[in-house]
This record gives structure tokens, C-alpha cells and sequence, in this order.
């Protein structure tokens, strides 16, 4: 059991940990494809930009004279009108500067952290049966514990919060413990 739960953490930890960097590298890869865009067509598209500019000031309602006084500014210091258009238009931000390996880095552990929890019993007891029992208590704690926090670093009811993700990890590893019966023919 041990030795499975180890491989499995592993294995997991670092195929999350790629998922959270190849995710940050996508979104990364599309924001400075978006940049690149953006910059072309102000050379390229100067008349479109300007009214782009102007629809997002008159979404706000401000003036014809005022849209086009800041559209004539915005898009004529091109770095201004850039960043604008990505921000307002397209709603991208900046990626931070190595976003995809603290991404990686953070799931990864934090898999590794969420797979040792349940298998540490397993370190300190013989009979599997007893570890089982003790996994999933210390599991359920530690899912409610984390419901609880997350629920009210989010401003929810803490209880409720936590008692969903108690909830959902329970069903998450009832399905696991079937599927497992399942396979080795005990269902």
C-alpha cells in the first residue's frame, strides 16, 4: 500500500504539477500573441482602434467629444492605446513573470501534501484495515479544516463551506473504493 500510494503521489504530483505549468505557459503564450496583435493593428487598423476605444468609453457613457478626445490620446502614445485595448477590449492582464513554475511548483506540492495526508497512517500501522480507518478519519478532518478555511478566506458560511468539501472528497474516494472492489472482482 505504501509503496502504490508513494508511486501515485509522485506520479500525480508531477503530472499536475506540468498541467498547472503548461496552463500558465498557454495563457501566457495567448496574452503576448494577443500584445502582438494588438500592436499591428494600431499601425495597421489606426481609424478601428480609435473607435474601439470610443465603444468602450460610450459603454460608459461618456460624451462623443470625450470619446474622441481620449481615443485621439490613447492611441497615438501606441504603448497607452496597447495596453488599454488589452486590458478593456480584451480583458487580458499582464502575466506575472515566472507564473507557470511557481504554478507548477504550488499544485505540485500541494498534490504531494494532499496524497501523504491519507497515506501516513499506513507509515505507523501494521493491520491495513486499522490504517483504513485511520486514513479516512484524518482525511475527513483535514477536508473539513481546509473547507472551513477556504470558506471563509472567500467570505462564505465556513460550516456549509466545509461540509461541501467534506461531502465532495467523500463521494471522490467512495467512487475510488468502488471502482477498486470492482476491478479486483470483491463487487
Amino acid at each position: 500500500i505504501i509503496t502504490a500510494g508513494l508511486a501515485e503521489i509522485c506520479a500525480g504530483s508531477i503530472a499536475m504539477g506540468l498541467g498547472g505549468f503548461l496552463a500558465a505557459k498557454t495563457e501566457e503564450e495567448h496574452y503576448y500573441s494577443e500584445l502582438a496583435r494588438e500592436y499591428r493593428e494600431v499601425k495597421e487598423l489606426y481609424e478601428h482602434e480609435k473607435q474601439e476605444v470610443r465603444d468602450v468609453y460610450a459603454d460608459y457613457g461618456l460624451s462623443k467629444q470625450a470619446q474622441d478626445t481620449i481615443a485621439d490620446v490613447l492611441v497615438k502614445e501606441e504603448k497607452k492605446g496597447v495596453d488599454f485595448m488589452m486590458r478593456y477590449e480584451l480583458g487580458l492582464e499582464q502575466p506575472q513573470a515566472n507564473r507557470a513554475t511557481k504554478s507548477a511548483i504550488t499544485i505540485g506540492a500541494s498534490y504531494i501534501i494532499g496524497g501523504i495526508i491519507p497515506l501516513s497512517p499506513y507509515f505507523f500501522i501494521a493491520n491495513s484495515t486499522s490504517a483504513l480507518y485511520y486514513s479516512c478519519a484524518i482525511t475527513l478532518a483535514c477536508l473539513f479544516v481546509f473547507g472551513y478555511c477556504k470558506s471563509k478566506l472567500t467570505g462564505q458560511r465556513p460550516f456549509s463551506g466545509a461540509l461541501k468539501v467534506v461531502v465532495i472528497g467523500t463521494l471522490a474516494a467512495a467512487a475510488a473504493f468502488v471502482m477498486a472492489k470492482l476491478i479486483n472482482g470483491h463487487i
